[in-house]
């Protein structure tokens, strides 16, 4: 009830109206203030953080109007805002006795329930009430439940209750924009295609309608209704942009990335420059092997997100493509300045560093990878599959032990120490360890082949392969 800002021109001279207060509460006003004079009072000492004066101008106001709503619900709001909350209610009780039927007094209840932490009590209360108010006042009424059910996290009933708003007005954008994301939260998409599928039937030309069966459509995976709603949104509201951001989403999982890269250069056209999109736009060229565009496009969104360092991840990354090693580990480097607890930079740079044949130094960034990330796969195959090929077989062998004491035995760990077996000439070591790794990961055999084709060409290695694939195909 009380404004954010109080305007002095709008009533007149508050000095005038503050003095004429001043001989009504001493006794020697000739005349007393009008109801709104009072309410002008009240509201400036609440405004200036005066809340006993606030709360005696009140008191002085219910002797004259004792049976004044608009004085009591100020008296409330002020006694709420002091968490004074049985005063509060008590005031509430009497203003209901005057005006059962005051939506701000129901809200204020609800608001006093909710900071005494009864949001089940709050939620009652605001069902019990909804039947007596009708148009704009019910709305905001369930709008407020809606708010309400999500404090006490009973997000059906959110969902259930903006259904109702939209029920009776289907134009609300507040309970449109929400019901989009609570379908999605609560796992009631198709329910939303429902509701918002009669919706557009009813009324064509709601682009909020629209735009929400798409997102419904989408969170389903039916990418191609989901455009073809999006179509409709953008045709209603040719500036709507995050049905283009959507559209250009649902264009990328069907990988039409052509057609991604038009919404997306629509959206650039409407809406002021993002980071999202520009990065959005690098990965469509970067799909399309156009891995010069990709970078362009990468490095517009990091001149506006310069510490967003997977952006500089993914530059390195098109430069890896390209075999540009060298400028790729510039990128990683960027990336890794950026976040210097990121295993993943720390084994790019490896990565590049071993096809430079620097070896050395990238055993020290694949040893950082395993330090940040002791219990990640990924990063102990990199050290052993390192190590074997900068010829450290003996490391190998400790390194594959300690590999499996933190993430257990991974049939990769056992290709790398087979191969390393076979480099120093103990085969018969090296075929159990190779038996096992086909035992636990037939399919990641390549890690084997890769590090030495020539493998393949010992009898007692190609016929144990042969024999597990044999087996493998029986067995299906």
């Amino acid at each position: 009830m009380f404004d954010d800002e109080y305007n002095d021109d709008e009533w007149g001279s508050i000095e005038d109206t503050l003095h004429r207060y001043e001989q009504v509460k001493n006794g020697e006003a000739a005349s007393i203030l009008d109801e709104e004079e009072f309410e002008r009072v009240i509201e400036y000492y609440f405004q200036n953080s005066n809340e006993e004066q606030a709360t005696l101008a009140c008191e002085i106001a219910s002797t004259y109007y004792p049976f004044s709503s608009s004085i009591l619900l100020l008296k409330a709001e002020i006694l709420t805002q002091a968490q004074k909350y049985g005063q509060a209610l008590y005031a509430l009780d009497e203003l209901e006795q005057y005006d059962i039927n005051n939506l701000d007094a129901v809200l204020l209840r609800s608001d006093i329930l909710m900071a005494q932490f009864r949001p089940d009590k709050a939620a009652q209360w605001l069902e019990e009430q909804s039947d007596a108010f009708a148009g704009k006042q019910k709305l905001e009424l369930l709008l407020e439940l809606s708010d309400v059910y999500d404090e006490s996290e009973d997000f059906d009933a959110v969902f259930n209750t903006l259904k109702k708003v939209i029920k009776i007005d289907r134009r609300s954008e507040e309970a449109l924009q929400k019901i989009c994301f609570w379908a999605e939260f609560t796992g009631r998409l198709d329910e939303s295609v429902d509701i918002h599928t009669k919706l557009t039937d009813e009324d064509p030309y709601n682009a909020l309608a629209w735009f929400n069966l798409g997102a419904a459509y989408q969170g389903l995976k039916h990418y191609e209704k989901s455009i073809d709603a999006y179509e409709y949104c953008v045709a209603i509201d040719e500036k709507f942009e995050f049905a283009y951001r959507n559209m250009a989403d649902a264009y990328m999982r069907l990988r039409q990335y052509d057609k991604a890269l038009e919404v997306l250069e629509k959206h650039i056209e409407i809406g002021k420059p993002e980071d999202v999109i520009f990065e959005a736009m690098g990965y469509c060229w970067e799909k399309r092997k156009d891995f010069a565009r990709a970078r362009e496009f990468y490095r517009r969104a990091s001149h506006l997100n310069p510490q967003d360092d997977g952006i500089f991840y993914k530059i390195g990354e098109t430069y890896t493509r390209e075999k540009q090693w060298e400028k790729a580990i510039k990128s990683f480097s960027v990336a890794l300045h950026l976040d210097k607890e990121n295993a993943s930079y720390c084994m790019a740079i490896g990565n590049c560093l071993m096809e430079l044949d620097v070896k050395s130094e990238a055993l020290v960034c694949y040893l950082n990878a395993v330090r940040l990330k002791p219990d990640n796969k990924t990063t102990w195959i990199s050290l052993v599959r390192g190590l074997c090929i900068a010829g450290y077989y003996d490391e190998v062998a400790v390194q594959v032990a300690v590999a499996v004491e933190h993430c257990g035995e991974k049939g990769e760990f056992f290709y790398c120490y087979a191969a390393a077996l076979l480099e120093m000439g103990k085969a018969k070591e090296a075929l159990l360890q190779l038996e096992k790794a086909l035992r636990l990961a037939p399919r990641k055999l390549k890690l084997f082949t890769d590090l030495n084709p020539e493998y393949l060409m010992r009898a007692s290695v190609s016929e144990l392969i042969s024999r597990y694939k044999k087996n493998r195909r029986q067995s299906k």
